[in-house]
């Protein structure tokens, strides 16, 4: 398959490569949203504001970080000068996650959208009377399964092509189904299996970088599909260049996103 960055024009500023709303983080959960907004930055948006409990924004040792923090109660104004939505990240699952998503949908603002982590939990708890257009979702082997109403996990790893798809067809999205081999298929019957990645990816976070990599590509007016593909390739680049420098096992999330820019010049 060939890979297609999105254009970066000299005559620009930062509103041209577009404005992610991360919906992300929680007290318990803080890393999740700052990893995942500082991977977006890195892949190439022009703005990351980042929609989060309180306690995220006084992390001190990200207070450098050029995240915009705002507020839980100003997502609907967000959501109509942004160009890509990003939710679930460390969000939860309690009561204020729950209301918190139901809120974000129920506005109705047609943006491209990434639903990770514990977004994707809600969703399947919950359900949504109204989705986006254009939508990726990005589920591991168990979110996937909640997804599709309890297939067993084992099930779901034996097809991962077919089972990929059936969401796909199920929530009229793109999905980005997370395994050694990440499959990401469409509603239109596309289907990419990705050969980049290792075992040194296997760790919390990892997926949170995917998710800000991803909608970073969707602000920057990326096809759904090229995005995910772009994005899931990019990110196992970075993971198998970390490794070769920093052994399987010791690659962090942090490690991704400051291997992305080597992974990016591979590309080019």
């Amino acid at each position: 398959m060939e890979f297609k960055l999105p254009l970066r024009e000299e005559n620009s500023h930062k509103g041209t490569f577009g404005k992610v709303l991360n919906i992300s983080g929680s007290k318990y959960m803080p890393g999740a949203a700052l990893i995942s907004s500082m991977a977006a930055l890195k892949s190439g948006c022009g703005y990351v504001f980042l929609a989060t409990d309180e306690s995220v924004m006084n992390c001190g040792s990200w207070q450098t970080a050029p995240i915009v923090f705002a507020h839980t109660a100003s997502i609907a104004e967000h959501l109509k000068t942004s160009q890509a939505l990003l939710i679930g990240c460390g969000l939860g699952t309690d009561l204020r996650a729950a209301e918190i998503f139901k809120r974000t949908f129920d506005t109705q603002a047609e943006i491209p959208t990434v639903i990770d982590a514990d977004g994707l939990n809600l969703l399947s708890q919950y359900g949504s009377e109204w989705l986006p257009e254009n939508l990726i979702l990005t589920p591991h082997p168990l979110e996937a399964s909640r997804l599709l109403g309890g297939v067993e996990v084992e099930k779901i790893l034996n097809d991962t092509v077919h089972w990929a798809g059936e969401i796909s067809q199920r929530y009229n999205c793109v999905t980005v189904l997370k395994t050694h081999n990440t499959v990401v298929t469409s509603p239109y019957g596309e289907v990419y299996i990705n050969n980049t990645g290792n075992s040194a990816m296997a760790k919390a976070g990892s997926g949170d970088v995917l998710a800000g990599i991803i909608t970073s590509f969707l602000a920057q007016k990326m096809d759904p599909f090229d995005a995910a593909t772009l994005g899931v390739y990019l990110h196992g680049l970075a993971g198998d260049l970390a490794r070769d420098d920093l052994t399987a096992y010791c690659v962090l999330p942090n490690d991704l996103i400051n291997y992305l820019p080597m992974a990016f010049k591979t590309l080019l």
